[in-house]
């Protein structure tokens, strides 16, 4: 055999392939759902061979399928780039990125800057959630989830450390005096939701187990539970992390010098191995882990 298959067959391959739907696919290329199925088949019958196992809730690459699938995404994104270095064309692309309200305000948005600056072909399209995605139904590249890291059908790459400590206002700490642990058995505890635990954890990490953890004003999300910090209405359980920027600036100060890292119950990038083809969520993938990592060395 030595001519091309038909190209939009490939194409539709490509797609079908890379996204794992044949619906998604259709959605893509502009088509019918039985447009994509008709030309796998036509692909298929062609090569002489399966590209596809067919599931109820899923379309699954055969060994063989997914050998082809990488040589002929890689020849596709060759040809896609060429012709705009041609056409002297610009294309902008998109990365839908899914993350908690929390971790996106605190951390990944003040660095978001910096990788638009050297990434400005790419827009990332951040929205958030506390549902965890399913990524052959939600139309998202990655998300940000936060938990134990046991999950299935998914590449998961561990960021920042979960590391949790009391957080209050200086003038907070003034006003009550907070010098011991036991202080805090007359103070207003504020909760996340989100976390309802984390007091717990911590007060009996440090053996203060006479002090109710559950005690105090509780919030639906650790925002929330953020500004009511700032408006001295009580001392917060937070993930250090997420909030260095305000103890440098002494907006918050940490009272207690002991800090409990919940070890690999954490935060996560979680994505389907498929997107690794695309060079696009490459970068942002790697971006994305080396800040994770330089802001743990730091």
């Amino acid at each position: 055999m030595d001519k091309l298959p038909p190209l939009n067959s490939l194409r539709a391959f490509e797609a079908a392939g890379r996204l794992r739907s044949v619906r998604r696919a259709a959605e893509e290329l502009l088509v019918t759902p039985g447009a994509v199925s008709r030309q796998v088949a036509s692909l298929e019958l062609y090569l002489g061979a399966r590209l596809f196992r067919r599931a109820p809730r899923e379309l699954i690459l055969t060994p063989e399928g997914e050998r082809y699938l990488g040589v002929v995404s890689h020849h596709l994104d060759g040809i896609r780039e060429a012709t705009l270095r041609l056409t002297g064309r610009s294309s902008i692309d998109t990365l839908r990125v899914q993350a908690y309200t929390t971790f996106a305000m605190r951390w990944l948005i003040p660095r978001l800057t910096q990788f638009h600056r050297t990434n400005p072909t790419t827009e990332v399209r951040l929205t958030t959630s506390l549902d965890v995605v399913d990524f052959e139904r939600d139309n998202i590249d990655g998300e940000i989830r936060f938990g134990d890291g046991h999950w299935t059908g998914v590449e998961i790459e561990r960021m920042i450390a979960n590391e949790i400590v009391p957080l209050c206002t200086p003038a907070f700490r003034r006003q009550y005096g907070l010098k011991k642990i036991d202080d805090l058995a007359c103070l207003p505890l504020l909760h996340s939701l989100v976390r309802p635990d984390d007091w717990h954890h911590w007060l009996e990490a440090v053996g203060a187990t006479t002090i109710d953890a559950y005690a105090g004003d509780k919030f639906t999300s650790s925002t929330l539970a953020y500004q009511a910090t700032l408006e001295g209405q009580g001392i917060m359980m937070a993930q250090k992390a997420l909030f260095l920027g305000d103890i440098r600036a002494r907006r918050l100060v940490q009272p207690f010098r002991f800090s409990l890292d919940r070890g690999d119950f954490t935060y996560y990038f979680v994505y389907p191995r498929a997107k690794l083809r695309s060079t696009t969520f490459r970068s942002f993938r790697d971006w994305l882990l080396e800040q994770a990592h330089s802001a743990s060395a730091g």
